[in-house]
């Protein structure tokens, strides 16, 4: 009997329970004291802007109570109560009021999370919950006039901070707002990486391990010192507050109705989205700017490569500690040895090795021991059992007893880079012993057959040298000395010009060989015959397949001229804005001769010796061989001419329309111009026609870098309606949106903004996607019917100064 009365008092304490906290009803935005939430069920706010419920990361089976955008196709969650409590059954578990406070109760009706109000701020059952449209959860007393909530979420933000939330220090408390990463894409549980304020300084930090400063934003100044400037394309602004209270900074969107926030992302990036429907979420700023500067961001023993997907890797002789980490792009965990070292251990590979790993940013915290060569250096660490690496130079010895952190793959010109020796078991280096007689009968095999090709090819070269002796001497290796009235000669006294730039001109010649050259009469040379000899044997070593191959020179007195292969296409200019339809250059062939152009302007700017700047970047110095590969010319000759020649590009007719702002603007110039023209010069790819004349689409007459940029900033436009009509819009609509994309993206006006070459080259060839540019500020200046061109022409007008110089950029 006793056994029954208490099932039976059970199931009356259950039909109560359910009589008195009912579920809610789907579409309110109110968890009322009698109402719960569970299973598949949410609250929306009134607008339909958020939505609260549970939800799973991922494939992950873990279910937790979050906040995300009801208007955003992929769920993106912004806000997490029970980050590091996850629910396995959510439709045992339940959300309620109890006692005045938000509760979550798990599936064995044992509270994981509460929002911890006082229970002397409350009266009866006057509490409830609201989610509001700002994406802010707040708990109410209806029976207090107070409008001060009695908890709200947007003072306990995870990982996101969304627009009309104040974020800072409560200076009566003494504590502070913190953003922290998930720990990865399935888990969001706090992560390494964290967001928050410095108020003795009003900046805000990135830390590593809530210790490590690796950014900041710098003082705050009516601005953030170090922070990129505003732009009228990013919508987010802060304003500070500060008082006995607090220092915090309300976050402002301008436009309502766009979807931006800033979130801690779990590689350490803090990160502005905004939301396209068209194309999803893009990012529209970094910080810090490169993934490469997150402090750690790969972990122990993991290096960090910006040019490489993905940018994090384990050391050679090391793994992943955990690959479902890594699986999914979270990868701080870092690495472990394949096998342990050997130290003081018999072992039949012997002892410890080191392997040497070029351009790398050494870690902190080395030791520095006396040595006086590398072998004493060596010596030293593998003495020590705890010694992992050492390097050495001329500054000395440095060994490491910790795990490396912070490791970054440098480029190989990079100066700041240096040769790293990484301790590894003697078993990592076996092949060298288990397999020597047949690597000896390969280097063996190897070496003969080389030999024999070696000389086949230096019988043929000599061969071929042999004919063109008549015309000149070699030097150099393989450069010619040329005569000047053999060149004279071979031209037929330069009488058949092929095109004219900004360093000369440019004849058709023939050696008595019947070799066809092109021959440059260099102007405004100023170097004595020994430095241009110099000069041009270094130009002379540069070989790549995208650059106009250098055959020779000639320097007598004044006279300075150089010798290149003949390209019988002739130049990008003559096809891409040739009238004639039958010798139109198809799309396919385009996208090849930009990303051959690409790949030259790589190698010069990362793969020489020194970065070499080319300063002229156009479609005339584009050369196109017999099978329309591109050819980079004109390459070095600003190195030749010398950096004081602005004067001459600028007064070019056609060059104008090329000139990153920065020439302008009369500050030193970097590779990044380079970028910037040839990113005027891929708007004429798609064109056709030259950007410095006036076009029109769908009725608005304006110039094709500011239509193609509108077009590709309101995203979901027909992007073949930029293609130049000669084609009838035959061409891949992905590739004409992608060049459009990095088009926008190399004409930023600040050179920082702009990609290098060698992500360019990636980002045509399809290894990664490209983000949504924001617009120019060079293009600012013109409106869609041509405003500015009456601002440029009326001195009065308060823009004609920034319109003329803007303008300047692209009229010649």
């Amino acid at each position: 009997m006793d056994t029954m009365a208490n099932s039976i008092f059970s199931l009356l304490v259950t039909i109560l329970c359910l009589f008195l906290n009912t579920h809610i009803s789907l579409g309110t935005d109110t968890i009322s004291s009698s109402q719960s939430l569970s299973g598949d069920q949410t609250i929306v706010s009134a607008g339909g802007v958020f939505v609260l419920g549970f939800f799973h990361p991922g494939n992950s089976s873990n279910y937790y109570i979050g906040m995300w955008y009801k208007q955003v196709t992929a769920q993106t969650v912004v806000w997490v109560a029970n980050r590091e409590k996850p629910v396995l059954d959510r439709f045992a578990s339940e959300l309620r009021i109890l006692d005045g406070n938000l509760v979550l109760f798990d599936e064995s009706n044992s509270p994981i999370w509460s929002t911890n109000v006082n229970a002397t701020m409350f009266s009866g059952g006057s509490v409830h919950v609201v989610l509001l449209d700002s994406g802010n959860l707040v708990l109410k007393d209806e029976s207090n006039n107070n409008s001060k909530p009695l908890w709200q979420s947007f003072d306990y933000p995870t990982d996101t901070w969304l627009p009309g939330n104040k974020f800072g220090y409560n200076k009566r408390t003494k504590t502070k707002q913190v953003l922290f990463s998930w720990k990865n894409s399935e888990d969001p549980a706090p992560g390494l990486f964290s967001f928050q304020i410095d108020p003795s300084d009003t900046s805000y930090v990135t830390l590593w391990n809530r210790s490590r400063i690796y950014w900041n934003t710098g003082p705050w100044t009516g601005r953030f010192t170090l922070a990129p400037e505003k732009r009228p394309n990013i919508i987010l602004y802060f304003e500070i507050v500060s008082n006995d209270n607090e220092t915090s900074f309300m976050m402002h969107a301008t436009n309502s109705t766009v979807i931006s926030f800033l979130a801690m992302d779990l590689t350490g990036q803090m990160k502005q989205l905004m939301w396209q429907p068209a194309n999803g979420w893009n990012v529209l700023r970094t910080f810090p700017r490169q993934q490469c500067q997150v402090y750690a961001s790969c972990g122990s023993y993991g290096s960090c490569n910006e040019n490489s997907i993905p940018f994090c890797h384990c050391l050679t002789g090391f793994e992943p500690k955990s690959l479902r980490e890594w699986d999914l792009k979270h990868y701080s965990g870092g690495c472990s040895r394949k096998t342990e070292l050997q130290c003081g251990n018999d072992s039949s590979f012997g002892s410890d090795k080191f392997l040497a790993i070029n351009s790398m940013s050494l870690p902190e915290n080395q030791m520095f021991v006396k040595a006086g060569s590398f072998a004493e250096c060596e010596s030293s660490c593998l003495t020590n059992c705890s010694c992992t690496a050492y390097a050495y130079n001329n500054s000395g010895c440095s060994i490491w007893k910790e795990d490396l952190l912070n490791l970054e793959q440098l480029g190989e010109h990079d100066n700041s880079g240096r040769t790293l020796f990484i301790r590894l078991a003697a078993s990592e280096f076996r092949s060298s012993k288990d397999n020597k007689g047949a690597i000896i009968g390969v280097v063996l095999g190897s070496t003969a057959g080389f030999v024999i090709f070696i000389g086949l090819v230096l019988i043929i070269f000599l061969k071929r040298r042999k004919k063109i002796v008549g015309a000149g001497t070699t030097v150099g290796g393989s450069l010619m000395v040329f005569g000047y009235r053999d060149l004279q000669n071979a031209t037929k006294n330069f009488s058949e010009i092929l095109g004219k730039g900004g360093f000369g001109s440019v004849f058709k010649g023939v050696l008595p060989d019947s070799t066809v050259i092109a021959v440059k009469k260099l102007e405004g040379v100023g170097q004595g015959e020994k430095e241009f000899r110099a000069e041009v044997s270094i130009i002379g070593t540069i070989q790549h397949v995208n650059l106009v191959r250098l055959l020779g020179f000639c320097s007598q007195g004044t006279k300075k001229l150089l010798v290149y292969d003949y390209l019988s296409n002739g130049s990008l200019a003559s096809h891409l804005f040739n009238i004639e339809r039958s010798n139109i250059l198809d799309w396919k062939t385009r996208y090849q001769i930009a990303l051959g152009t690409a790949k030259g302007l790589v190698y010069l700017h990362e793969k020489c010796r020194d970065c070499i700047i080319h300063c002229d970047i156009k479609p005339e110095n584009i050369l196109l061989d017999k099978e329309f590969c591109s050819k980079v010319a004109d390459f070095g000759l600003a190195k030749l001419v010398g950096r004081d020649f602005s004067r001459i590009l600028t007064t070019m007719r056609g060059t104008r329309g090329y000139l990153a702002p920065e020439w302008i603007a009369g500050v030193a110039i970097t590779s990044k111009a380079d970028v910037y023209s040839y990113g005027m010069m891929l708007f004429e790819f798609v064109s056709g026609k030259r950007n410095s004349g006036q076009c029109e689409l769908d009725g608005k007459i304006s110039y094709f870098p500011c239509l193609a940029a509108s077009v590709v900033m309101k995203g979901g436009g027909n992007i073949l309606s930029l293609l130049d009509p000669r084609l009838e819009e035959q061409a891949c609509i992905e590739e004409v949106e992608r060049v459009c994309r990095v088009a926008c993206w190399c004409i930023q006006y600040d050179e920082a903004d702009r990609p290098s070459m060698s992500k360019v080259v990636q980002i045509l060839e399809g290894a990664i996607e490209v983000e949504l540019p924001p617009m120019p500020r060079s293009l600012e200046v013109f409106s869609d019917d041509l405003e500015n061109v009456r601002y440029f022409s009326d001195p009065s007008s308060s823009k004609s100064s920034e319109a003329q110089s803007h303008m300047s950029l692209f009229l010649g």
